[in-house]
């Protein structure tokens, strides 16, 4: 084998045809070895002699793709400095495309000596080889043409899923390769997507992350993923095919599969912290590497380490090299994998500067400059654990948001807390006292109701308390607040009444979602009433408290379809889905505004409306012919006139249709999603307790004149 010195880039392992060039980032090593392993895992060692810029690099010549390998990285093992060099212990490459297997906790993932008082000050005198090795990929793959679909956000039905969850128990697929990419991009669920409506998948986490420790120890694992041990390997664990790089040519097949049917896939990234925890925490690859230029440490004590995530670390991100890790791993995911966008877990976090949360920081900068990546769909959840992490609102003009304002008082309205009519309004016409200002549109905010952190639609509707025991936390983890109860016993389900009313509130919380200005985003399952049973927090449920029941009830086929009537109603109705806020001003060329909001008794809302702790319900008149957009051929936008009323009252409600020549047909109502109505103008139509409608008018509406008297 020929040994040369390689160059610094790209980082990595880059195979050209006749060999491989490695190279490391490590400003604060002292020495570097490149450990190759055959298919018996012997061991061979290179050292690399070679450093420009803080990268450390070799190449190998003859060395060919499907190679395992590793790096041991020598230095000072000093924590209380920042320093935690362990040659003992086997490093995975941050820039490793595939990995050969899971951790093996039995093998040793700590870089300190777990028996000692002192523990992480005193290092290990065992070798630790549980971390997964890298596997050199070929570098060229056969797209087909693949292009990407992109959906506009306006147009877009975010459907957020977990790749095992969905399919692990689908009868139509395979038996093989549920749980897998593979299932994700089979017919059985493509199929069922497009039934259903969705243009948009955002996937949990599937880059490759760790069962913790803690999770092990108590026989759980870390289900969805949010533990991340490497930015460019796609999880192994979601693969049918476990051979060398056979998970990256399974999620690409996944891709193209998705793409053809024309559904968007958006990764759920945790770029703000990693697997590797606080400095109790294991050695696995950054740790190992170059502790104090991957995360953020404690400047006064650089052993501790700044934990806005909750999780331990902080990813440091005023050091430019692991500024490069993220958009370099981002890049990675749109050209090489081809994926349409990212969804970024607490995202705040990676706005952090020196300490306080900073719009114009480098993240943002160098996103809005990059050619890649400002072009795909970015999606942030605008929020961390640290002092001034709630950011929803604050993020730049490229960036939509998890609008937690959205999810919070659509759930409150309807369990009936009053004095929510102001922010009700402005919530679902697309949030225009967050985005508006900013040079953002509606379809910024991405509305939801329910996500994967928190109880399932159906749970939100069916219990009062949490039940995470399964967890094996003592029921303390998770948040205990629901919003959208009150809807009679917890746990029972012999009364029908009960049993109608939690239908009802379901139908309510899913059209209401569906019928707002924004992006909505669906929790996946909730189409089915999928239930975990009371666990509000499942992150650690990786069986069926978390996997979908598709062995559907009558409940849930009835949802099932009025989830996707919901969808196709959203879907042909652009009034529905503007890409400008209202002006709630007269329309060109006609005397109604674009939107006309009305009380119960069919007169026009007022300031004390707005603003009474009593008001549960209203109209909201949306004009066909205000939506002032153009489609893609430039020919401007026309849709038909739109009267949606909600009643989130105990009582039933007599709502007035506006005095308008206008004839209303009922589209959709969730008391009764059979119902069939016709009305007038001035007319009046019961909102039983807790309902909402949406009507429509087909022609151009005008206000009758007044009466003289």
């Amino acid at each position: 084998m020929h040994v040369k010195p390689g160059k610094p880039f790209p980082l990595g392992a880059t195979f050209d045809g006749t060999g491989v060039n490695f190279s490391l980032y490590s400003e604060s090593a002292e020495g570097v070895e490149l450990c190759l392993f055959d298919s018996s895992m012997n061991e061979t060692r290179f050292t690399l002699r070679q450093r420009t810029a803080f990268v450390w690099h070799i190449y190998l010549e003859g060395i060919k793709p499907g190679q395992h390998y590793a790096y041991r990285v020598h230095g000072k093992y000093k924590p209380e400095a920042g320093l935690r060099f362990n040659p003992r212990v086997l490093l995975l490459d941050p820039y490793a495309k595939a990995v050969h297997d899971v951790e093996n906790h039995e093998l040793g993932l700590f870089a300190y000596d777990m028996s000692s008082k002192d523990k992480d000050l005193s290092i290990s005198e065992y070798y630790a080889s549980g971390t997964p090795l890298g596997i050199v990929m070929e570098p060229d793959y056969d797209w087909e043409g693949d292009k990407l679909p992109r959906h506009p956000f306006h147009k877009s039905i975010i459907y957020e899923v977990h790749v095992k969850g969905m399919t692990m128990q689908h009868p139509e697929v395979p038996e093989a390769i549920r749980g897998t990419y593979a299932a994700m991009g089979s017919k059985p669920i493509i199929d069922y997507l497009h039934k259903l409506g969705v243009t948009t998948l955002e996937l949990l986490p599937v880059h490759q992350h760790i069962d913790d420790p803690f999770l092990v120890e108590k026989g759980l694992n870390n289900y969805w993923g949010y533990s991340t041990l490497s930015f460019f390997a796609p999880e192994i664990r979601y693969s049918s095919d476990k051979s060398p790089g056979g998970p990256v040519r399974e999620f690409r097949q996944m891709i193209k599969n998705l793409h053809k049917a024309g559904i968007e896939v958006i990764l759920d990234v945790v770029y703000n912290h990693t697997c590797e925890g606080n400095h109790n925490g294991p050695t696995m690859s950054f740790k190992g590497i170059d502790n104090p230029g991957y995360y953020r440490l404690v400047k006064e004590n650089p052993r501790y380490y700044k934990d806005y995530t909750g999780t331990g670390n902080t990813i440091n991100v005023v050091n430019p090299q692991a500024l490069q890790l993220i958009m370099d791993s981002l890049r990675y995911w749109v050209q090489e994998m081809h994926v349409d966008g990212f969804r970024f877990d607490l995202c705040s976090t990676l706005a952090r500067e020196m300490h306080y949360w900073n719009q114009l920081s480098s993240f943002f900068n160098i996103i809005h400059q990059d050619p890649i990546i400002s072009q795909v769909k970015l999606i942030a959840e605008p929020w961390d654990v640290g002092e001034g992490g709630y950011q929803v609102g604050n993020f730049p003009v490229l960036w939509a948001e998890w609008n937690g304002k959205y999810r919070d008082v659509i759930r409150s309205f309807w369990k009936g807390d009053g004095g929510l009519a102001a922010e009700l309004g402005y919530r679902i016409t697309g949030s225009s006292d967050l985005y508006e200002n900013d040079g953002r549109r509606p379809y910024m905010s991405v509305n939801f109701v329910t996500a994967h952190d928190g109880f399932t639609l159906k749970d939100s509707v069916s219990y009062n308390e949490k039940h995470n025991l399964a967890n094996l936390e003592d029921n303390r983890d998770g948040h205990n607040d629901n919003r959208s109860w009150n809807c009679g016993v917890e746990g029972k389900t012999d009364n029908e009444r009960i049993k109608k009313l939690r239908a009802r509130q379901m139908r309510n919380l899913m059209a209401t979602l569906l019928f707002s200005q924004g992006t909505p985003m669906i929790c996946g399952g909730d189409e089915i009433c999928r239930t975990q049973q009371g666990n509000n927090n499942a992150y650690c449920q990786d069986n069926p408290i978390s996997w979908y029941d598709w062995q559907l009830s009558e409940e849930a086929k009835e949802m099932l379809d009025f989830t996707s009537l919901l969808l196709k109603v959203r879907r042909e109705h652009p009034a529905l889905h503007r890409t400008k806020f209202f002006q709630g001003r007269q329309i060109r060329g006609s005397n109604i505004r674009d939107i006309i909001w009305y009380r119960p008794d069919g007169e026009e809302m007022d300031d004390e409306d707005w603003t009474s702790p009593h008001t549960r319900g209203l109209s909201m008149f949306l004009s066909g012919t205000g939506i002032d957009d153009v489609d893609d051929d430039g020919v401007p936008i026309h849709d038909d006139n739109l009267l949606l009323m909600l009643n989130a009252s105990v009582m039933d409600v007599e709502f007035y249709t506006p005095k308008f020549n206008a004839k209303w047909e009922l589209l959709v109502d969730t008391f009764n999603p059979k119902n069939q109505e016709t009305h007038g103008p001035g007319s009046q139509t019961t909102m039983e307790a807790r309902s909402l409608k949406l009507f429509i008018c087909r022609c151009e509406v005008h206000p009758l004149p007044k009466p003289a008297y």
